[in-house]
């Protein structure tokens, strides 16, 4: 009997066991349910735009109102030093925006948002004071160059990545909203910088915008938050494997070789606008104009790309931004350059606003943090290179003819690549992408 007691104990042992493992898996099964369930909407996930426009508002805004700083410094603080130098401080700003993606997005899928966050927005506040007391062209380099693109990196990267972890079904909208709050900057400070120098100085006017990436900055730390549970997933900081996807390869260089034509005209219009006789008090609100028909079409790329799909948005947007690149050096007037400005503008904003959609679906969320921050860092290549290449063009030339032909021929280049990336992943050319 007591051989027989012992099998049944274990029998029965065995049975509890099993089902113990069913039930942690069925709990298991049902978190895994719930982690990937979206909110979509309420306060807490317009809480997270709101925070998220308010940081591209303080980050990318800023540095999309480089095109007033690059022809202010051309004429009075830098004047003795060479467009294409300058162009470099603007450059190297676009680049570190995204380029810190890579570690910043690793850091947000292993759970590590707040303290690098907080980081970036002190360093891009202290930097914006500190260029307030630069006069030499290097000082310019470290201060606005390097400090504030740094800061504005780390804070932009891991944005993008919070805001996926609350919208799915209306991400395009969410991401818009979000973009729209870097057309809102880069309409704000190059207006504040017009207003303020003339009256109280560049030092002055730099310590306003300070005291506005605080308050901006502020609103972000307090309402930006990661939803998802960490992963660390195999690969490292940088995926190699990654690259397997031919489709994720592709989008890639269509980052880099967009970016090395796509800021031109916002780096240059400005500029462009005085060589022809436009009134320097005048040129300063080019900048402002194509921001602000910017955010009108991040708006309605988000709307769309929910209903149709990013890259068939983006694709025909960047023909269009290409055509009015092209069209741009031939505007030589003030009524002419306000229609380059509004509509290149509002052509450009739907890949600057919408490149990173395509990827939320080239693999799973808990490794979307990286794969931006890869993507990122092929854009920020682009941002370093293209526009120093067209204020060298420009310098070699004397003119902006050629500037166009390079910057539009690279757009376009680009759209042909987006094209192939959707064929490859839909074996079609038709077809929601």
């Amino acid at each position: 009997m007591e051989p027989i007691q012992k099998e049944l104990a274990k029998e029965l042992v065995m049975v509890v066991e099993k089902d113990g493992e069913k039930a942690i898996d069925r709990a298991d099964s049902a978190s895994s349910v719930e982690s990937t369930e979206y909110p979509d909407g309420g306060l807490r996930a317009w809480l997270i735009v709101c925070g998220s426009m308010c940081c591209t508002f303080s980050t990318f805004g800023f540095v999309n109102a480089w095109g007033v700083f690059q022809s202010y410094y051309e004429t009075d603080i830098l004047k003795d030093t060479p467009a294409s130098n300058i162009a470099w401080i603007g450059s190297i700003q676009y680049s570190l925006v995204f380029g810190c993606g890579l570690v910043t997005g690793r850091l947000l899928d292993l759970g590590h948002f707040r303290v690098p966050f907080t980081i970036g927005s002190v360093l891009v506040i202290v930097s914006t004071f500190l260029v307030a007391h630069c006069k030499e062209y290097w000082q310019f380099l470290l201060c606005q160059g390097f400090a504030i693109g740094l800061g504005a990196g780390i804070c932009f990267g891991p944005t993008l990545g919070v805001v996926g972890h609350w919208w799915l079904k209306r991400r395009g909208l969410a991401l818009g909203l979000t973009a729209v709050g870097a057309s809102i900057g880069g309409t704000v400070y190059p207006i504040t910088a017009r207003q303020l120098i003339g009256r109280i100085g560049f030092p002055w006017t730099m310590r306003v915008m300070a005291f506005i990436n605080i308050a901006a900055l502020g609103v972000s730390t307090l309402t930006l938050s990661p939803r998802l549970l960490p992963k660390d997933l195999p690969g490292g900081l940088f995926n190699i494997r990654a690259f397997r996807s031919a489709s994720f390869t592709i989008w890639c260089f269509v980052g880099f070789i967009c970016f090395l034509g796509i800021y031109t005209v916002l780096t240059f219009i400005d500029v462009s606008a005085i060589r022809v006789g436009v009134s320097p008090d005048f040129s300063f609100y080019l900048l402002s104009i194509a921001n602000a028909s910017s955010g009108i079409g991040r708006i309605l790329t988000g709307l769309m790309c929910d209903r149709v799909g990013a890259i068939n948005v983006i694709a025909p947007m960047s023909l269009a931004a290409a055509i009015m690149t092209f069209a741009w050096p031939y505007a030589r007037s003030q009524g002419s350059l306000i229609a380059v400005a509004i509509l290149y503008g509002f052509a450009s904003s739907s890949f600057v606003s919408a490149f990173n959609m395509p990827v939320y679906a080239m693999g799973e969320m808990g490794d979307v943090g990286r794969r931006l921050g890869t993507v990122m860092v092929f854009t920020a290549v682009g941002a370093l290179c293209g526009p120093p290449i067209s204020g060298a063009i420009n310098t070699a030339t004397g003119n902006f003819e050629a500037v166009s032909y390079y910057a539009g021929s690279a757009i376009l280049v680009a759209v042909a690549l987006m094209l192939i990336t959707k064929r490859l992943v839909l074996r079609s050319f038709w077809g929601k992408f």
